[in-house]
C-alpha cells in the first residue's frame, strides 16, 4: 500500500532509505550548518543544566549521546530507525533501542531523566503531538525539556505563516540523499502550545546565530514542567 506523502509514515520512510547517506553525512561533517552552529548550540543547551541523565528521542547514530558521554553523562538514546540505532550501538556512549514515537507515546519506555532532548527530531504532526503528551512523566524532578528544531521564520520562505505540511528537500546535502519526505511546519505560536498543552512552561528560547549570515540558524526551546 502507497504511504500518504503528507504524514509521518512517509518521514520514517525517507529516513529509513537515506539512513546510510545521513551516517557519512553527520561523521564526515559534511551539513555546513550542524558544522558550524547547531551542534554545539544543542550540545552547551544540555550541558548547561548539568544533568546526570538524558534521554535523546530521534537519536540517529548517536552523536550526540558520544559527546555527553565524555562529560560521564548516562544517555539513552531513540530511533524508529534500525540502522541508524545498529550504528549508534557499534559507535558506543549510550544505551540505544531501536522505538517509535507512536510507541514511546503508547508508553512502551519506562525511564526518569533529568534532560529529554529533541535535536532536529520533530518532522511530523501527529507523532509529534505524542512525544509532547508523554516528555513530562520521563522526566526527574527538576528536570527539563529540550528541543532544537528549524527557526519558524527563517524557514518560512514565501509561503503563508501557518501551520501545515510542507514540501521536503534535501539542498545542502549530498546528491546520495534521495526520496525527500515532506515535513510539518509550526509557527512559534504552535510549538508554544505544544508545550503548554504538554504541562510545561518555557524557561528559555535560545537562537543560535550563523557566523556568516548573521541570522537565527535554529532556536532551541527550554521547558520544565508546570506547577500546579
Amino acid at each position: 500500500m502507497k504511504i500518504d506523502s503528507l504524514s509521518d509514515a512517509k518521514i520514517v520512510e525517507s529516513w529509513v532509505k537515506n539512513a546510510p547517506s545521513w551516517i557519512i553525512a553527520v561523521r564526515d561533517g559534511q551539513i555546513e550548518s550542524r558544522r558550524q552552529v547547531t551542534d554545539q548550540a544543542i550540545l552547551d543547551t544540555v550541558l548547561s543544566r548539568s544533568p546526570r541523565s538524558v534521554l535523546d528521542i530521534g537519536c540517529g547514530e548517536g552523536w550526540l549521546a558520544r559527546e555527553l558521554a565524555v562529560e560521564n553523562i548516562h544517555v539513552i538514546g531513540i530511533d524508529v530507525v534500525p540502522r541508524l540505532v545498529e550504528v549508534a550501538q557499534h559507535a558506543g556512549g549510550g544505551d540505544f533501542r531501536v522505538l517509535s514515537y507512536e510507541e514511546l507515546a503508547a508508553g512502551k519506555l519506562s525511564v526518569s531523566v533529568d534532560v529529554v532532548v529533541c535535536n532536529f527530531a520533530l518532522l511530523g504532526k501527529e507523532s509529534v503531538e505524542g512525544v509532547f503528551s508523554v516528555a513530562q512523566s520521563l522526566l526527574n524532578r527538576d528536570g527539563v525539556f529540550i528541543v532544537q528544531t528549524l527557526h519558524p521564520v527563517m524557514v518560512c520562505g514565501g509561503l503563508p505563516y501557518r501551520d501545515g505540511w510542507r514540501e521536503g528537500s534535501w539542498a545542502g546535502f549530498s546528491s546520495d540523499f534521495t526520496d525527500p519526505a515532506s515535513w510539518y511546519f509550526r509557527t512559534f505560536e504552535s510549538w508554544t502550545k505544544l508545550f503548554v498543552d504538554g504541562g510545561f512552561r518555557l524557561l528559555e528560547m535560545r537562537e543560535p546565530i550563523h557566523p556568516t549570515t548573521g541570522k537565527p540558524a535554529s532556536v532551541v526551546f527550554v521547558a520544565e514542567p508546570a506547577p500546579y
